[in-house]
C-alpha cells in the first residue's frame, strides 16, 4: 500500500505520522509546495521509527507551483489524501474558504491523477463537502473513489461530548464507550448529530441524559471545530489527521468498516447530484455501499436543511466547475 498525503502542514503531517505508526503502508509520500518542508517533516517522523517500532517509509516530496514533474515520486499511489488549502482562522466559517481552496484542490487532484490514475481520493480541504463535489465533477472519477472526511471527525467529537455529559451525569464514560454518528454537511450550522441512535455500552443515551444535556452535547459538537480554532488560532489537526488515517486503514485492509463519510448521492436518502455525509462501508474499492438510516422527525428535517445548505455552497463553486 502506497499512500500520498498532499500538504505537510499540521493535518497532513499528522495523517502521515498516524499512518506510519499503524504500520500497514509500505510508503507514505508527504508532498508540499514549500521546499524542504515535507522533507523535514518526513525525516522527523522517520526518526521515531525505532522507538515506535514501525517499518513504513515516510518520504518528503517538494512539488513547487509550476513543476510539472513534482508529483512523479507519488506515482502508483493507492490512496491520495488531500489536505491542501488555507486553514480556518478564528471567526471564519469553512464556507469562506471556497474561492481560494477550490483552485488549490483542482490543481492538486489533476497533478496526483497524472501519476496515480487508479487512486482513491480522500478530501479533507475545506469546505469539505464542496471540495469533494468539485473533485468528483472535475476529475470525472467514479463516485466510489472520491470520499470526503467530515463525518468521521464530527462523529468522534460527538462521542467526546457525549462522554463528557455522561461523566457529569455520574457514568464513568470515555469516548470509546460511545457509539454515535454525525451525518449531513461538515458545517457548524448544518451537521446532524443523531442522538436517537447514540448509545453508551449498548444503552441508548436518551435513557441516561435529559433533553437539555443531549441538546448541549449536540451544540458543542456542531461548533467543535470553531471552538478549537478559537483556542488554537488555527484549525485542529490531531483528530482530523487520525480520522483520515482511519479511513485509509479501512480501505487498505479491505475491512468494510461502517464510517460516516462525504460521498456522492445518486438517489440514496432521496437525493441526487451532491456530496454529503452519510454512513458508508469502506473497503479496497473505496466507498463500497451507502447505508440508509431511517430518519424521522426533527433529524429528517435537519438532514433536509443540511442538503439544501450543501447545494447552496456548491452553487458558489461557479467557474471552478467549468
Amino acid at each position: 500500500m502506497k499512500v500520498t498525503v498532499v500538504g505537510a502542514g499540521n493535518v497532513g503531517a499528522t495523517v502521515a505520522n498516524v499512518l506510519a505508526v499503524k504500520n500497514f503502508c509500505s510508503e507514505v509520500m508527504l508532498v508540499d509546495i514549500k521546499k524542504g518542508f515535507s522533507e523535514g517533516k518526513a525525516m522527523d517522523i522517520m526518526q521515531t521509527a525505532h522507538m515506535l517500532n514501525f517499518d513504513t517509509r515516510v518520504i518528503g516530496v517538494t512539488a513547487e507551483i509550476g513543476d510539472e514533474n513534482g508529483y512523479a515520486p507519488t506515482a502508483g499511489s493507492d490512496v491520495v489524501v488531500i489536505t491542501s488549502g488555507m486553514p480556518r482562522k478564528p471567526g471564519m466559517t469553512r464556507e469562506e474558504l471556497i474561492g481560494v481552496n477550490a483552485k488549490i484542490v483542482k490543481s492538486v487532484v489533476d497533478q496526483a491523477l497524472k501519476y496515480s490514475p487508479d487512486a482513491i481520493f480522500i478530501i479533507i480541504s475545506n469546505p469539505m463537502d464542496a471540495m469533494t463535489f468539485l473533485t468528483l465533477k472535475d476529475s470525472k472519477l467514479p463516485r466510489n473513489r472520491v470520499i470526503g472526511q467530515g463525518g468521521m471527525l464530527d462523529s468522534s467529537r460527538f462521542r467526546y461530548f457525549l462522554s463528557k455529559a455522561l461523566q457529569e451525569a455520574g457514568y464513568p464514560a470515555t469516548p470509546t464507550d460511545i457509539d454515535g454518528t454525525v451525518i449531513g454537511g461538515h458545517s457548524d450550522k448544518t451537521m446532524v448529530p443523531l442522538t436517537s441512535l447514540a448509545t453508551y455500552r449498548g444503552i441508548p443515551v436518551t435513557q441516561l441524559l435529559s433533553k437539555e444535556q443531549l441538546d448541549e452535547a449536540v451544540a458543542q459538537t456542531k461548533v467543535g471545530g470553531a471552538t478549537l480554532t478559537g483556542l488554537l488560532g488555527t484549525s485542529a489537526w490531531y483528530a482530523p489527521g487520525a480520522a483520515a488515517a482511519a479511513m485509509v486503514e479501512a480501505i487498505a485492509l479491505d475491512s468494510k468498516k461502517l464510517m460516516p463519510c462525504c460521498v456522492y448521492l445518486d438517489g440514496e436518502y432521496g437525493e441526487k447530484d451532491l456530496c454529503i455525509g452519510v454512513p458508508v462501508l469502506l473497503g479496497k474499492n473505496g466507498m463500497e455501499k451507502i447505508v440508509e438510516y431511517k430518519l424521522e422527525g426533527d433529524e429528517k428535517a435537519k438532514f433536509d436543511e443540511s442538503v439544501a445548505a450543501a447545494r447552496n455552497t456548491n452553487a458558489k463553486l461557479g467557474d471552478a466547475l467549468k
